[in-house]
């Protein structure tokens, strides 16, 4: 790691990480597993059964539900708080996906994880706190500022925020299926869903090798099999009307969509999702700055643009809103909450928008399209040549 605590007083040791690769499961099937350690005296201690799904295969028709969310860190169970209390809905949106558990089959944690800061311990905290969900349905990561950023190791941003951890628990703690998991960026396919998961404490710019990734990731999906094309990001690359970013000028990470905009239109990017700010906030279906189609709680035909969806309120201490009122900004809400996405078949995909209070949907919308509809053009996503020119 790279610097104090991490490397100082946050330092404990963390005992061994074990991975393992279970092949030629049967897609949608159940299997049992237990965990077991041998003793020097040869005896073996082995952990309770746990069950779990294995994934569908990629454009398997079936159901198949995803809940998303960024930011979420870890609370005390037993009531105590940590100094500054700065995670006060954490427990509320775990226990919420835990009482739902039947009815999710995979989760994506957008970044900022757990809020160790260089406190290793406080991984095994937050370990804890995800065991029933993360040892029953795929737990899926990517990389925040408070897990990876840290002067002079090469992240986007030179802060202070990762405690010293420049990435190194969370690409440990974490399997993801990156050609580089130090980098920390990667596909990974769903059943109907492709999600294209990017890093945004790397650079991500035009000429980057990030950048050649999103391009790839997003143009080499096989939209007849998987219809549902997904980014995910922890900082907000697309739109937030967040009251730092309004005070900026810019609604978005600085330089964040100004030219990945051009490839979510291109490739007929369904959905955006970003933590970072700490609320949850959906757009209509916009493209440079403009609503291509109105907002909605149903759309159908052909694709018209991204909507982007700020899903950063899993736990951390809320951010604030803007006080202007945004052509593109449709629903707002400044509690804790988190994201479902529920594929039913290769037309029809449902987004719901839940409270980590109470669990209940409070936003919500349903895209309606064939796979001739995502083949249509719109909004400079038409082919740039044709048999006449």
């Amino acid at each position: 790691m790279c610097g104090a605590p991490a490397r100082t007083v946050g330092w404990r040791h963390p005992g061994y990480i074990h991975t393992s690769y279970l092949k030629d499961l049967w897609p949608d099937s159940m299997y049992t597993y237990r965990l077991g350690h041998r003793l020097p005296n040869g005896t073996r201690i082995w952990s309770k059964s746990y069950n779990f799904k294995a994934s569908p295969y990629p454009g398997q028709d079936s159901l198949q539900r995803v809940v998303i969310f960024g930011d979420m860190g870890k609370a005390e169970a037993d009531g105590s708080n940590e100094y500054n209390d700065f995670q006060p809905g954490s427990l509320n949106t775990t226990n919420q996906i835990i009482r739902d558990l039947d009815n999710v089959d995979m989760v994506v944690h957008i970044g900022d994880i757990c809020y160790a800061n260089g406190y290793l311990s406080q991984w095994d905290q937050f370990t804890a706190q995800i065991e029933p969900i993360a040892s029953t349905v795929p737990y899926m990561i990517g990389s925040g500022n408070h897990e990876r950023d840290w002067p002079g190791t090469g992240s986007f941003y030179g802060n202070l925020d990762s405690g010293g951890e420049c990435g190194v628990p969370a690409q440990t703690v974490f399997y993801t299926p990156a050609e580089n998991r130090a980098k920390f960026w990667y596909a990974t396919d769903y059943g109907m869903f492709r999600f294209c998961i990017a890093h945004t404490e790397e650079d991500w710019r035009p000429g980057t090798e990030q950048y050649e990734f999103i391009q790839h990731c997003l143009s080499s999906v096989d939209r007849q099999k998987q219809p549902w094309l997904i980014f995910l990001a922890h900082r907000v690359l697309g739109y937030s009307s967040n009251s730092y970013y309004a005070f900026e000028g810019t609604f978005e990470e600085p330089m964040g969509r100004e030219a990945l905009q051009e490839l979510w239109q291109k490739y007929k990017v369904d959905l955006a999702f970003y933590g970072h700010v700490h609320n949850y906030e959906r757009t209509c279906p916009v493209y440079q700055s403009q609503c291509v189609v109105n907002a909605s709680n149903h759309y159908s035909g052909p694709f018209q643009a991204t909507t982007h969806v700020v899903v950063g309120g899993a736990g951390a201490s809320l951010s604030d809103f803007t006080s202007s009122k945004i052509q593109w900004s449709h629903f707002r809400d400044f509690d804790h909450g988190f994201a479902k996405l529920t594929a039913f078949n290769h037309s029809s995909l449902l987004f719901e928008y839940k409270k980590s209070r109470d669990g209940d949907v409070y936003d919500h919308f349903t895209i309606s399209r064939d796979y001739r509809d995502v083949l249509a053009c719109s909004v400079d996503n038409c082919p740039r040549t044709s048999l006449a020119s």
